[in-house]
């Protein structure tokens, strides 16, 4: 019923797909490697709790409260 219908295979997708599977293996630390998880393991959880806080702070100080302790 669909008979010749055979694909041809994308050199440049088969290749990407490969590094893909393998990248556990092929994975090298570098100092960009280390920057951006620096940035994305640090630096943003680090920014997000401070801006968290500073919210809770703020509702605190609009209702007359004193500030809470966060750990």
């Amino acid at each position: 019923m669909g008979g010749g219908m055979e694909t041809n295979k994308n050199k440049f997708i088969e290749d990407w797909s490969t590094a893909r599977e393998n990248l556990e293996y092929n994975f090298r630390w570098t100092r960009r490697n280390l920057f951006i998880a620096g940035i994305f393991g640090i630096a943003v959880p680090i920014l997000v709790y401070r801006g968290i806080v500073k919210e809770f702070h703020m509702q605190d100080e609009d209702a007359g409260r004193p500030y809470r302790k966060f750990i």
